[in-house]
């Protein structure tokens, strides 16, 4: 395994892509509501240690993975930068592509909590979309940082919602939507040039 080097720049930025696509904040009206139907009460460690072991797995058996499925990080970092532009244009035109499942609110702390709305299928393309142009300490330092913070939105889950408002909620979701976009252009246009070569 190669970790690379550290790069600030590079910690940055992942960390930055990250906030902007688990979205943390922007989920907490989806968060409050979860909160309502486990009784006011959200396992917010439980939460963290699930997303947390999910995404930093697959930035370490990530490559194996595709390697059974035939495919090249540069391959799926393309595919992923896809992704990572239709939950953007989500965010920005207050659209709706992927719909959580919120069934089951006993499980609700690892399902949809944990995943998918947290570490979900958006979060997890963009970790190997990331590989392609990022160190991997650099990525595993972004993780645990985003780690912290889910912690911390989790357990101040009112408070951010009451100082927030909606209108607040709705200016986050656009803001990161817009860097979203601009991040999925940047992947998608450093890695289709490499094919063919």
């Amino acid at each position: 395994m190669q970790w690379g080097e550290y790069s600030f720049k590079q910690l940055l930025s992942v960390t930055f892509t990250l906030f902007a696509i688990i979205d943390v904040v922007g989920s907490v009206p989806v968060l409050a509501s979860l909160r309502a139907k486990m009784g006011g009460q959200i396992k917010s460690t439980q939460a963290t240690l699930v997303s947390g072991g999910l995404m930093i797995l697959f930035l370490f058996v990530g490559n194996q993975f595709l390697n059974i499925l035939g495919l090249d990080v540069k391959s799926f970092a393309v595919a992923g930068s896809i992704v990572i532009f239709i939950l953007g244009l989500e965010m920005v035109l207050g659209m709706e592509f992927f719909k959580p499942d919120t069934g089951n609110a006993k499980s609700s702390s690892v399902v949809p909590i944990a995943f998918p709305l947290i570490a979900g299928s958006g979060t997890l393309t963009t970790i190997m979309s990331l590989k392609a142009n990022y160190d991997d300490i650099n990525i595993l330092l972004g993780i645990l940082i985003n780690c912290v913070i889910i912690y911390i939105v989790l357990k101040s889950l009112k408070w951010i919602e009451k100082f927030l408002g909606p209108n607040g909620m709705v200016v986050i979701r656009k803001f990161f939507g817009v860097i979203l976009i601009a991040i999925a252009v940047k992947i998608f246009g450093t890695n289709i040039v490499k094919f063919g070569r």
